[in-house]
C-alpha cells in the first residue's frame, strides 16, 4: 500500500471526546514523523482541511457514521478513510476508541487494504430550468411532511418509464445505504461492493409496489407529480432542499469512489451479526 506521510483528522463537531482525541491522534502521528492536520467537521458542510490544497494519504474521522458521510460527500479525490466510531451503533466506522491506536500501527506499516464505496450524483432539475447537484453516499429520499397526502412520483430508469408511485415517498439508496433507511422502510440488505441502486417505496399505497435492485450504471429519474403539497429530498440524512410540482431528480454512480480502510478482519456479515444483530 502506498506510505502513509500526510493525514487529515477530522472531529466530530460539538464533541469534547472528538475533539479531545483528535489532538492526540495528531500528537501520536507526529512523533512518528507524519505531517498532520486537524479540522473539526461541520456536518453540513466540507471540513476545511479538505477544501485547500491537502494532499492528504490518509483521513482518520473521528466520531460516527455521520461524520463519514459529510466528509465523504466532499472528496475531491479518492483518498484512503479510516472511521473510529466513538458513538454508539458505528456501522461505516471500522473500528472503536480502544482500536484506535493498533489500527493505526498496522496502516503506518502498510498493514491494511481498502474496500472501494460507490458515491452516487444527484442533478435536481427544476421546473424553471435550474440545476442544483448534490453527491450521496448513502441515500437520496424523496418524501411528504408529515402534514402531507400521498404524493405521486413518476420513475424512469434509463429512460423507460418503470411506474408512478402513490405513496410517502421513495428511497433511493447505494449498497452502503442498504443498512441504513433502506432498510428500515423493508428493502434489503445488499453487499456494499455491488455495482447496484436500490429503489424502495415509504408506505406504497398498493401492495403490488416492492423495491427493485438496478444496475448503478443506469441513469434513475424521479419527478414530482403532485402539486400543492410540501415535499423534500434530503441527501445523506443530513442536506436537502424542497421539491416543487415537475422538479425532477436524476441519479447515477460518480467516477469518484471512496476508499474505506479496512483492517479489522471483521467481513459484512460479521457486521450484519453483531452491529445488527442480523439472525439474532
Amino acid at each position: 500500500m502506498k506510505p502513509i506521510n500526510k493525514v487529515a483528522v477530522v472531529a466530530k463537531r460539538d464533541s469534547p471526546e472528538a475533539d479531545q482525541t483528535a489532538r492526540e491522534v495528531a500528537e501520536w502521528l507526529e512523533r512518528r514523523d507524519v505531517t498532520v492536520a486537524v479540522d473539526s467537521d461541520a456536518e453540513h458542510g466540507p471540513p476545511g482541511v479538505l477544501t485547500g490544497n491537502g494532499d492528504f494519504d490518509l483521513v482518520v474521522i473521528l466520531g460516527g457514521d455521520g461524520t463519514l458521510l459529510s466528509v465523504a460527500r466532499n472528496l475531491t479525490r479518492p483518498v484512503s478513510i479510516l472511521g473510529v466510531n466513538l458513538g454508539h451503533l458505528g456501522f461505516l466506522t471500522e473500528v472503536g476508541r480502544h482500536e484506535l491506536y493498533p489500527t493505526l500501527v498496522e496502516v503506518l506499516a502498510g498493514r491494511y487494504s481498502v474496500e472501494p464505496r460507490t458515491l452516487m450524483e444527484l442533478d435536481l432539475h427544476r421546473a424553471d430550468g435550474s440545476v442544483e447537484h448534490f453527491n450521496l453516499l448513502n441515500d437520496a429520499v424523496i418524501a411528504k411532511s408529515a402534514l402531507s397526502r400521498i404524493i405521486e412520483l413518476t420513475l424512469s430508469v434509463e429512460g423507460e418509464l418503470v411506474t408512478t408511485y402513490r405513496s410517502d415517498g421513495l428511497i433511493i439508496s447505494t449498497p452502503t445505504g442498504s443498512t441504513a433507511y433502506n432498510l428500515s422502510a423493508g428493502g434489503p440488505i445488499v453487499i456494499p461492493t455491488l455495482p447496484v441502486a436500490v429503489l424502495t417505496p415509504i408506505c406504497p399505497h398498493t401492495f403490488s409496489l416492492r423495491p427493485i435492485v438496478v444496475p448503478d450504471s443506469s441513469t434513475v429519474e424521479v419527478t414530482l407529480d403532485t402539486q400543492l403539497e410540501k415535499v423534500f429530498l434530503t441527501i445523506d440524512g443530513q442536506e436537502g432542499t424542497t421539491l416543487a410540482y415537475r422538479d425532477t431528480v436524476r441519479l447515477r454512480r460518480s467516477d469518484l469512489e471512496v476508499p474505506l480502510v479496512k483492517i479489522s478482519g471483521r467481513s459484512f456479515y460479521d457486521s450484519l451479526r453483531h452491529k445488527l444483530h442480523w439472525g439474532s
